[in-house]
């Protein structure tokens, strides 16, 4: 720094700050703006689609309506458009069309995990309370896998603000400049050159592989991802989490991007454990584990029934199951479609 400004060193600070103050200020703005033209089109692409099934009697089926869309708009408009994500925009319209309009206030990323709260007022606390305290995405997962809702409501009102404050004790907030890097902006923007990190690809396998069990038809009810356990003051947490309403059991998935171990499969057998001891009721039959190791040189799938009974499994359990084939080839999939889109 120049000899003059270092005499000079906290004038100089007050206006590098004020600089600093206008450029993230402009930055805030321009995500904002974003943001509301982002989630705004999603709203009306999910109205339209909405109205074309509803109001038309057409011959083809609601997957081949949607399926013909996302053919024609990825050829047009490129990566943001799938099977998957217009489906996502269609329920979000039917669960935002009447009732509270704070959603345009919220990132996509905010909206697709709160329009999956089924009921009304508790989904309009996440809204209120996202925008009031500013959470990012991930502080938003957090206190709706912690059940912060349920928790407030129960908790006096002495030790609310205590409730309130501990998610920024766990959770740092989210800096400005990360928004920019959310892959649903780089999509709606059409940006090319991405950097897709570790984690991207493994939110993208975990939401692929949900859609993928959900839409198989199979009787599988999704439950939760990231779902926290607490066993002795220790937290852990399962990616997803699903019930079968056929087989009338948990399943519980992990995915490991590199390779597996003994220790994993040990890690899984102790969620199954926890799942048939603390959750699961008299009726209920044991708990399903499943294992997707997707490291860069094979794809595993592993199964773990503490009970180890192999008939229940082989006659009953492989009607509604996946097989390891399938969700292997579903994984190596978007995987080549991820490595694709990052190139």
């Amino acid at each position: 720094m120049n000899d003059k400004l270092i005499k000079n060193e906290e004038l100089f600070g007050n206006y590098y700050n004020k600089i600093n103050e206008l450029i993230l200020k402009a930055k805030q703005n321009v995500i904002k703006n974003i943001n509301s033209e982002m989630v705004e089109l999603y709203f009306e692409i999910g109205a339209t689609i909405n109205e074309l099934i509803e109001n038309y009697h057409l011959e083809a089926s609601q997957n081949d309506i949607i399926k013909s869309f996302s053919e024609k708009l990825t050829k047009e408009f490129g990566q943001g458009f799938s099977v998957p994500s217009l489906k996502k925009m269609k329920k979000f319209y039917l669960v935002f069309k009447t009732g509270s309009t704070l959603w345009n206030q919220l990132s996509w990323s905010h909206n697709r995990l709160i329009m999956n709260i089924d009921d009304e007022t508790k989904r309009n606390f996440y809204l209120e309370e996202s925008i009031k305290s500013g959470w990012s995405v991930r502080q938003l997962e957090r206190q709706i896998n912690s059940f912060y809702y349920e928790r407030l409501l129960s908790t006096n009102k002495d030790n609310k603000d205590e409730v309130k404050n501990e998610i920024n004790i766990l959770e740092k907030k989210e800096k400005v400049q990360n928004f920019i890097k959310d892959p649903y902006v780089l999509e709606f923007l059409d940006i090319k050159d991405r950097r897709f990190l570790e984690k991207d690809l493994e939110s993208n396998l975990l939401e692929h592989i949900s859609e993928f069990l959900l839409e198989l038809g199979r009787g599988f009810s999704f439950v939760a991802r990231q779902k926290r356990i607490d066993v002795d003051g220790d937290n852990f947490y399962i990616d997803l989490v699903f019930y079968n309403y056929v087989l009338k059991c948990f399943v519980l998935i992990d995915l490991k991007l590199d390779k597996l171990t003994h220790q994993d499969i040990g890690q899984m057998d102790f969620y199954v454990r926890y799942f048939d001891n603390e959750v699961k009721d008299e009726q209920d039959n044991p708990t399903i584990g499943i294992i997707l190791c997707s490291d860069k040189k094979d794809t595993i799938v592993k199964y773990s029934v503490l009970n180890d009974n192999k008939n229940l499994f082989a006659s009953k359990y492989q009607l509604y199951l996946p097989t390891e084939k399938e969700l292997a080839l579903e994984i190596e999939k978007q995987r080549a479609e991820f490595n694709e889109n990052k190139n």
